[in-house]
C-alpha cells in the first residue's frame, strides 16, 4: 500500500494529475465539491490512471477537505 498526499482542485475546466517533486500529486477534476461528487471523480481517476479497482482506493482523511491522504494498493517505487 502507498499513501499519497493529494490536492484536490475541483470545479476545474479540465481533469489532470501533476505529480510534484515531493511526491505529492495535485488533481483538478470537473466535478463540483458537492455530494461526495468530486470525490467520486478523485477515486475514478486515480483507479484509471494506477489500474486497479475503485474499491481498492480509501481516502484515508481529508474526506470533506481539498488536501487529502489517499491509500492505493501499489508497491512504492524506491
Amino acid at each position: 500500500m502507498t499513501i499519497f498526499t493529494v490536492k484536490v482542485k475541483p470545479s476545474s475546466k479540465q481533469q489532470s494529475i501533476a505529480e510534484q517533486p515531493d511526491g505529492s500529486l495535485i488533481i483538478h477534476l470537473k466535478s463540483p465539491p458537492v455530494d461526495g461528487k468530486a470525490n467520486q471523480e478523485l477515486i475514478m481517476l486515480l483507479a484509471k490512471k494506477f489500474k486497479v479497482p475503485k474499491s481498492a482506493i480509501g481516502v484515508k482523511s481529508g474526506f470533506s477537505s481539498r488536501n487529502k491522504l489517499v491509500e492505493i494498493p501499489i508497491e512504492p517505487l524506491i
